[in-house]
C-alpha cells in the first residue's frame, strides 16, 4: 500500500476510536488494535511525522477516556492533512 493510503487508514481508525469512546462502545479495543497495525506499516523518512506517530502510539496506550478521544481526534486530522499533502508532492 502507498504511504498515503496507510496514513489515511490510520486517520480513519483514530476518528473511530474517538467516536467509540464518546459512545462508550466496546469497539474501542478493535479500532485501537487496527490503528496499531497501521502504525507498523508506516514507512517514512520524515522526522516530524515519525515524532507524531510516536505520540500517537503513546496515545493508543492510554486509558479509554475523553482525553484519549480528544488526542485521537487531533492526531486524526493532523495525519489526514499530512497524507493529503503527500499526494501533492508526487
Amino acid at each position: 500500500m502507498t504511504p498515503r493510503v496507510v496514513l489515511l487508514s490510520l486517520s480513519l481508525d483514530l476518528k473511530r476510536i474517538c467516536t467509540a469512546i464518546q459512545r462508550n462502545s466496546s469497539a474501542v479495543s478493535k479500532f485501537n488494535s487496527e490503528a496499531k497495525g497501521w502504525l507498523g506499516q508506516v514507512i517514512t523518512d520524515d522526522e516530524n511525522l515519525k515524532k507524531m506517530l510516536d505520540k500517537v502510539e503513546k496515545t493508543l496506550s492510554m486509558e479509554n477516556n475523553l482525553e484519549k478521544a480528544e488526542d485521537c481526534l487531533m492526531y486524526s486530522f493532523l495525519i489526514q492533512n499530512r497524507a493529503l499533502s503527500i499526494n501533492h508532492k508526487l
